[in-house]
């Protein structure tokens, strides 16, 4: 039995179908036993004096064709210690249900919404998860900024007893994965940290910059350089702090013979970080990209001398 005192929110955004989890806890690496989510199936918050096997089991029954109030309710009929559980699902259809056993630490309870749930345990006082409830049903964003605000709503209202340390967000498709693997949104974790929400907030927005970067590669890789540039640049606004983003959009813009732009940005990426002064010539080098050697040789005297400050 792991006691992990927490609050956490499952959720089915009525519009995409996605399904995402989110939890906030004072207990290391709380990502890694709370949250659990299949694409087209479902998601699934176990916490409190936790039993894994909610998770794979919850999913599992889901899969089957059981409703998340069918699925909780049986797993909870069978566990003899179900009075320590804090347990809440929504499945594909948008049908949601939790358990807060009557042993789990107060303040301790839940609510359920329309294709959704908050739970908590363990809490300063009995408002927090219904402040969870109301900031989840009035935030703005796609699903993954609306599960974060709602964590962020339970902080404010006081949060865990014991403060924070870890954070965790899952977001998947609300379509089965075709392939093994797939139909993850997002799937970040603040093993441990001070201020975990605001960890996991700046992980969120770093997050959806690489969704640009994956974007922009496979553009490069069609040629379609005009796109790559675009989503490079998307992604430069969203992490303006990532170097490596800068030197990828300059070569998108090489390939689209706008030079005179490219070179400031090559210019400031390999003052951060002299080693991609090395990118363009291997990906030059693999035909991925056509470079004139004389413009080469251009690029990489931007690059700061050995010794320089940058």
């Amino acid at each position: 039995m792991i006691p992990v005192h927490t609050y956490s929110i499952v959720a089915r955004d009525p519009t995409t179908g996605e399904l995402g989890v989110a939890v906030q806890s004072h207990y290391f690496s709380v990502g890694s036993v709370v949250p659990w989510a299949e694409p087209g199936v479902g998601v699934v918050a176990t916490q409190s004096f936790l039993n894994l096997a909610y998770g794979p089991e919850g999913l599992e029954l889901m899969r089957s064709g059981r409703s998340a109030p069918e699925a909780l309710a049986e797993l909870v009929a069978r566990d003899p210690e179900q009075d320590l559980r804090q347990v809440e699902m929504v499945d594909a259809f948008g049908s949601s249900a939790a358990h807060t056993g009557e042993r789990c630490v107060a303040a301790a309870g839940h609510l359920v919404g329309d294709g959704f749930s908050v739970q908590a345990n363990i809490m300063v006082d009995d408002g927090v998860w219904p402040a969870m409830a109301r900031a989840y049903q009035t935030a703005s964003g796609d699903l993954s900024d609306r599960l974060v605000t709602t964590l962020e709503a339970a902080q404010a209202a006081g949060g865990d007893l014991r403060g924070q340390q870890s954070a965790a967000l899952l977001v998947v498709a609300g379509e089965p994965a075709e392939r093994a693997g797939e139909g993850k949104r997002f799937d970040l974790r603040v093993e441990d940290h001070p201020t975990p929400l605001v960890e996991l907030r700046r992980l969120l927005q770093l997050a959806r910059a690489y969704r640009y970067v994956e974007a922009a590669d496979a553009a490069v890789g069609q040629g379609r350089y005009e796109n790559a540039a675009a989503a490079y640049q998307m992604a430069m606004g969203l992490a303006p702090e990532i170097a490596e983003l800068k030197a990828w959009a300059a070569i998108a813009l090489v390939q689209m013979g706008q030079e005179r732009e490219a070179m400031p940005l090559f210019a400031t990426a390999f003052r951060t970080d002299p080693g991609l002064v090395e990118l363009l010539p291997r990906v030059a080098a693999l035909g991925l990209v056509q470079v004139d050697p004389t413009l080469l040789e251009q690029i990489a005297a931007l690059a700061p001398e050995r010794g320089t400050p940058s």
